[in-house]
């Protein structure tokens, strides 16, 4: 894991959304399977026809330990792009996560594996596998441009995706913000009520 990678896992996303200024925030519909649920990689993007889930398997090999499937089903919420078993998989060589831009199914048994997923929701039914599917292009998903190797991070508030290229200015502003935070909170609570009024007419007073 690189520095960059090591300091988007403990960064909370709510203080890199701010870094980014939100705009590469995806949709709040995409949510994490499981609250404790956090991700920082780099993407490994896939593109799929609608209903197809082929190359997702072909991704899951194409992955390095630690990258995140970035999948763009387009919306669809009716064929699953993975269940437990494919999930297994990647598990099992070290992908870290999955971010996917419709559904996917076994949801006990994938949470049983505690498998990082953020997706809109579950089906039971499978997906097809007639072909057609892009590995590693440039996708869209959640409303937002994802280019393969991008960082995204995840955890119960949201999904961000942070170019490539913009990756440690953000890490940087994104720091700045976390400790401009934890100021702010010592000066509104260091007496009780009467800092926080303090605050509070500081506030009001710009």
């Amino acid at each position: 894991m690189t520095k960059v990678e090591v300091s988007f896992q403990h960064l909370p996303t709510t203080a890199i959304s701010d870094a980014t200024g939100g705009h590469t925030n995806l949709r709040s519909d995409i949510k994490p399977l499981a609250d404790h649920f956090k991700i920082a990689g780099r993407a490994v993007t896939v593109r799929l026809p609608d209903g197809e889930n082929g190359a997702v398997l072909e991704a899951i090999r194409a992955a390095n330990e630690g990258d995140i499937l970035v999948i763009d089903a387009k919306g669809n919420t009716n064929r699953a792009v993975a269940g437990d078993f494919v999930i297994s998989l990647a598990k099992g060589i070290g992908v870290q996560g999955f971010v996917v831009d419709g559904v996917i199914r076994d949801i006990a048994a994938i949470r049983e594996l505690d498998f990082p997923v953020f997706a809109l929701g579950t089906t039971v039914a499978a997906g097809n596998k007639n072909g057609g599917g892009k590995v590693n292009v440039p996708i869209a998903i959640g409303g937002v441009t994802v280019q393969p190797g991008d960082y995204i991070i995840g955890d119960i508030d949201g999904v961000i995706v942070v170019p490539q290229e913009d990756a440690e200015k953000v890490v940087e502003a994104a720091e700045a913000k976390v400790d401009k935070d934890d100021k702010r909170a010592q000066e509104a609570h260091a007496n009780g009520k009467e800092s926080i009024i303090a605050y509070l007419d500081k506030a009001l007073a710009k």
